[in-house]
């Protein structure tokens, strides 16, 4: 099944200008191409470099380069698309790219610079090929590379301690910048000193580094699915409940960006109505913008509020009886 049937068999909105119009809205489908063309791309990098054929810094700035201006210019239909496109083949590509992302997100919330999000963007990237001889486990949220690293073989345990070292190494042996080797190398501390290689605390990590980890942890515990929903809104909550582990920040950037509830998720709202997030509301990211579905004809776009706030996330057999009901 392809990225963009999923998008149509999940998404009531898409279903409904399918049917109706015979193409998919203009918008959702850019986006779709440009993820699909990414995953792509990061999958055919990582391939070159297992073959020993390298790394060039400046096709690589090049490709983070154009990245930087699609999510700048549409974050809200990457965001989601990441949310309702189905899993990857290669758990390594696919994290790397959505968490690349999100670091990207982050940095345009926090206004940096055009040449610093570039940086940013290839850091991310590429901060993982330490870790590409791992099983897909490094990204899952029962594991995860903490856990890997007290309950992993002894193997996994050296990957997985090293694999920050490692990547150092090889991007200053192509001759990345000083910045990126750094942040490379710093990707796994944390704020409390818990992180690895160093446990480096605070003012002593750099600020690339600090949107890594937290990009980085939001994507893994966001493409599970638990109990039948995609677990953006399950990423947001750990984050937050582990926030003393990250910059406050970088935290109050990524809800900001993204919301509790990303765009993309479908929810349940405080009246019994059913919906999904199409945008969020940058001067309140706390109630997002959604749009109803079911018994509405044609849908309905609600501001949410205090008097009308979102209950909780919709499972798949949640959606589609509403898509029934329809």
């Amino acid at each position: 099944m392809s990225i963009g049937y999923s998008i149509i068999k999940f998404n009531p909105r898409c279903k409904r200008i399918w049917i109706k119009n015979g193409y998919m809205y203009d918008k959702e489908k850019q986006a779709e191409n440009f993820y699909i063309s990414f995953l792509t791309y990061t999958d055919s990098l990582f391939n070159s470099l297992s073959t020993g054929k390298g790394l060039d810094f400046q096709s690589i700035q090049k490709k983070i380069k154009a990245v930087c201006e699609f999510v700048h210019l549409d974050r809200n239909h990457i965001v989601y698309v990441m949310q309702t496109a189905e899993r990857y083949k290669n758990p390594h590509v696919s994290h790397s790219v959505r968490s690349c992302i999100i670091a990207i997100i982050i940095g345009i919330y926090l206004k940096m610079q055009r040449h610093q999000l570039i940086e940013l963007g290839v850091t991310d990237l590429l901060c993982n090929i330490g870790a590409l001889s791992l099983s897909g486990r490094i990204y899952t949220r029962s594991e995860g590379a903490l856990n890997l690293l007290k309950s992993g073989t002894d193997t996994e345990k050296k990957i997985l301690f090293d694999h920050p070292m490692y990547a150092y190494r090889t991007l200053k042996s192509f001759n990345f910048p000083l910045s990126i080797c750094e942040a490379v190398l710093q990707h796994h501390e944390h704020e409390d000193g818990t992180g690895f290689p160093q446990q480096l605390k605070g003012k002593d990590i750099g600020l690339y580094a600090k949107i890594l980890v937290v990009a980085g942890f939001y994507e893994a515990f966001s493409m599970e699915h638990i109990d039948g929903i995609k677990c953006g809104h399950s990423g947001m909550l750990q984050i937050l409940k582990n926030s003393g582990s990250f910059n406050v920040s970088v935290i109050r950037a990524l809800v900001n960006s993204i919301s509790i509830y990303p765009v993309g998720i479908y929810v349940l709202l405080s009246n019994g109505e059913c919906g999904q997030v199409i945008d969020i509301d940058k001067e309140n990211p706390r109630f997002p913008i959604v749009e109803i579905f079911g018994k509405h004809l044609p849908y309905e776009i609600v501001r949410t509020s205090k008097e009308l706030s979102i209950s909780r996330p919709l499972n798949n057999g949640e959606v589609e009886n509403a898509v029934t009901d329809n």
